[in-house]
């Protein structure tokens, strides 16, 4: 009976091993970034039988099984901005035109007026502007977020989603399966059973679907009438509106009026393709609108297909042609080596260069990793803020008083390579001064990181961020 035993082990034993080494083989055969690449061979050396579970829900790459078809989207996309009118990328000074024309052509990203792009910086006044807007929705309303509770913030949304589409207005809601997960299905049924088209991104059922894990749609879009909308930070939940135990919750939203809706209306339309398999398309969709102002706005929309990486590669653009400042807001910092090369270029050529997160996330891990990347930086000349008030949530980037950016996406590996993630990029000069206060107004709730401090901290510290670096791929 010992010697059965000890053959049974030993047989699984070899067994593990065959199959961490096969998986270890096709990491490396994959030729994906060194640093994803070393994060997966350091979790299936060092955290056995963990690290193949790990792997089987985290690391497989499924771009190349389609989840999202790159050739569809771009149709799609293109079918619904026929009924657009875009701007000439000569509305734009010189040195953003590369800017421009690289999101057209890796996004299929318009350059749409804008009659108004209104930053809202608190989430008690998001929720408020919201719940306003969609009160006045006359003929449809297109909601998505990564995360909509069951609680006082997400029922006041629902009972005025449910008054409005038993007014015959159409509404559908498109929420994400994993930020989800919590939330009981009774209480996106009680929408359904009430006319509100509801669908979940990527449905995940284990076991037979781990992969879709890996894959989320972390946008924040609404649209009402095809007129306004949102994009930004926010997501439907109480502590977005009231703060978390340490502090106030700072976030960065738009509210969007104008043509440039219709570039929220189309990456929206495209995710419910894909959650419901229904094309939604028609001009009451894409209303004719007379444009007035000069605002010029490209929602531009990132995903795990394809090789170009859209958001990452227009930021670091951005960073090669800003001249005298940029600042930058993030929850979560573990960005790749091409955006790190990137900033402290910047900061070397003279450019005011300033990163903000919070001293404190809703992820002790993160916050570790997020920290060992400050050295480098602080070296070069970038000059690093920790938010000391609570839960820095704002994803904002403002370039020399007149581009910005505000979207859903983080400065991380997560949100450039994996998620569906959703950005606006505004050429003007009001909105970037506006969003360059917020940043300056900011820092008087922060505390400045400097070389000397960074260097002094204790060698435990050190360990735990170093430590934390290497899954950082992963996170």
């Amino acid at each position: 009976m010992g010697w059965d035993r000890l053959s049974i082990m030993g047989c699984f034993y070899w067994l593990y091993c065959i199959v961490a080494i096969l998986l270890l083989v096709n990491v490396v055969l994959k030729n994906r970034d060194s640093v994803k690449t070393l994060a997966w061979v350091m979790v299936l050396l060092f955290l056995p039988f963990l690290g193949i579970l790990l792997y089987f829900f985290f690391g497989r790459d499924t771009r190349k099984a389609k989840l999202i078809g790159k050739r569809l989207h771009s149709q799609i996309r293109q079918r619904d901005y026929r009924m657009s009118v875009a701007r000439d990328v000569a509305d734009v000074p010189a040195e953003y035109s590369s800017l421009v024309s690289f999101f057209s052509n890796s996004a299929s990203a318009c350059l749409l007026a804008a009659d108004e792009a209104k930053v809202i910086s608190s989430g008690e006044v998001f929720a408020s502007e919201l719940l306003s807007e969609l009160e006045k929705a006359e003929r449809h309303i297109h909601i998505q977020f990564y995360i909509f509770e069951d609680d006082n913030f997400g029922r006041a949304v629902r009972d005025v989603l449910v008054k409005k589409a038993k007014q015959g207005v159409e509404v559908r809601l498109i929420y994400d399966s994993v930020g989800c997960w919590s939330v009981k299905k009774a209480f996106f049924e009680e929408m359904r059973c009430a006319g509100i088209y509801v669908e979940s991104f990527l449905k995940v059922r284990f076991p037979l679907f781990t992969n879709k894990v890996n894959y989320r749609n972390h946008r924040k879009v609404v649209v009402i009438d095809g007129t306004t909308g949102f994009i930004g930070g926010c997501n439907v939940a109480d502590r977005y509106v009231h703060g978390v135990e340490w502090g106030r919750w700072r976030d960065t939203m738009l509210l969007v009026r104008g043509t440039a809706v219709q570039g929220l209306q189309s990456s929206f339309l495209v995710d419910w393709y894909f959650s419901n398999r229904s094309l939604v398309s028609g001009g009451s969709y894409f209303p004719e609108q007379q444009s007035v102002g000069n605002m010029l706005m490209q929602v531009v929309p990132s995903n795990p297909v394809g090789e170009v990486r859209t958001i990452l590669g227009g930021l670091i653009k951005l960073l090669s042609v800003a001249h005298n400042y940029i600042y930058l807001q993030t929850p979560y910092f573990m960005p790749n080596e091409a955006f790190m090369l990137a900033l402290k270029n910047a900061a070397v050529s003279g450019v005011d260069v300033r990163l903000m997160v919070p001293e404190r996330s809703d992820s002790r891990i993160a916050d570790y990793a997020t920290k060992s990347y400050f050295g480098d930086l602080l070296k070069m000349g970038v000059k690093v803020y920790l938010y000391t008030e609570g839960f820095l949530h704002s994803k904002s980037v403002v370039c020399d008083d007149f581009v910005s950016s505000v979207g859903s996406a983080n400065l991380d590996f997560r949100s450039f390579y994996y998620n569906m993630e959703g950005s606006a990029f505004v050429y003007d000069r009001s909105v970037a001064c506006e969003l360059k206060h917020c940043f300056l107004n900011d820092i008087s709730g922060c505390r400045q990181l400097n070389l000397k401090e960074y260097n002094e901290r204790p060698l435990l510290q050190r360990c735990l961020e170093s430590g934390a670096r290497l899954f950082s791929p992963l996170l």
